[in-house]
């Protein structure tokens, strides 16, 4: 790698980071890693846009949406947000309690707690069944929840945690759900990645090493369980075309919040005292999870892979059609659930 990513690298880890960090940023409009899908026009957010300010106008009233990870961070705000546009939501949390206060701090019933444990399979399934018995269509499915940059390596029946967690564990739950999303009028879903995909190895997705065993290192972990993400939503957009539903992946941006805990305490430090100099607070953070599920411009988009509200260039392996089929194949194999 040449100096200037090396850099990056440094202040990615020195910072506590949401969802993945910017590696060389985000794109801007107008440079040539911006996409402009034909007949969708670019949207009038930016970096320093706020969830609240993206959703101004939009009348969520009837609708339900699903946040996993609800009880802090984006996860939170998002959920406070929608809520406050009149959409029902339904926030998990990994146990009771964490679950059940962040959805009565919102208050009003206008939302609802489960328990969602990404990491058990038992849970994913258990969570499933009780949104099921909700008999309600799912308009916004957003797989906010994760975990970053676990310092040893950790298992979960044989799999690294980071990908079992972050992949694995939302791809079981969005199978399980996905009739839900499918019987709204126009159901979203919305995938967290990360810019920090791009760290993920060589190859994209080493699936004779989903142990992790062979040379652990934390971020080229998180890296690969971010490109999963992104495949993920891609293969399922494409699986979805035909229907009134659609897919996308986001990168929040660098954002502190409690997903960086597993750094050392002098990033930590380093993060509180400098990161206001670059990084989004919490309000931007969760302003692409909001636009994307929620506002009209994007109702029509599919496949593809926003940061700062709009439409930007991912590294090519997120976009490999032959990757993200093998990588669906796999999790199928893995947690045995798979698509009606």
């Amino acid at each position: 790698m040449n100096d200037s990513i090396n850099r990056r690298q440094f202040f990615v880890g020195a910072t506590t980071l949401t969802a993945g960090a910017a590696l060389g940023g985000c794109a801007e409009p107008g440079s040539d890693a911006f996409v402009n899908p034909p007949g969708v026009p670019l949207g009038p957010f930016g970096p320093k846009s706020t969830a609240e300010e993206v959703t101004e106008g939009v009348d969520l009233s009837g609708k339900t949406a699903l946040i996993t990870g609800a009880n802090s961070g984006l996860g939170y705000e998002t959920m406070r947000v929608l809520a406050m546009r009149g959409a029902h939501v339904i926030g998990t949390g990994r146990t009771p309690e964490k679950a059940e206060t962040a959805c009565a701090s919102i208050g009003g019933g206008r939302a609802t707690p489960a328990v969602l444990e990404l990491s058990d399979l038992g849970s994913v399934a258990s969570c499933a069944s009780e949104v099921q018995a909700m008999d309600t269509p799912i308009d916004m499915l957003i797989l906010n929840a994760g975990i970053m940059a676990l310092p040893e390596l950790e298992q979960v029946n044989g799999i690294e945690r980071q990908f079992f967690v972050n992949h694995l564990g939302h791809f079981a739950f969005t199978l399980e759900l996905l009739d839900r999303v499918k019987a709204a009028p126009a159901g979203r879903i919305v995938v967290l990645s990360s810019s920090g995909h791009a760290w993920a190895p060589d190859g994209g997705i080493q699936f004779d090493n989903l142990s992790g065993e062979r040379d652990y290192e934390p971020m080229k972990a998180y890296g690969q369980s971010k490109l999963a993400n992104g495949l993920f939503a891609f293969e399922l957009a494409r699986r979805l075309e035909g229907t009134t539903a659609t897919a996308n992946a986001v990168h929040p941006g660098i954002i502190n919040t409690n997903l960086g805990r597993h750094f050392p305490k002098w990033q930590l430090a380093f993060a509180k005292l400098f990161g206001w100099t670059f990084m989004k607070n919490v309000p931007e953070g969760a302003a692409t999870s909001c636009y994307v599920a929620a506002n009209p411009l994007v109702k029509d988009m599919s496949g593809f892979y926003f940061a700062d509200c709009n439409p930007v260039g991912p590294d090519p392996r997120m976009e490999d059609a032959a990757l993200a089929a093998q990588l669906w194949e796999v999790s199928e194999e893995i947690t045995g659930v798979r698509a009606a």
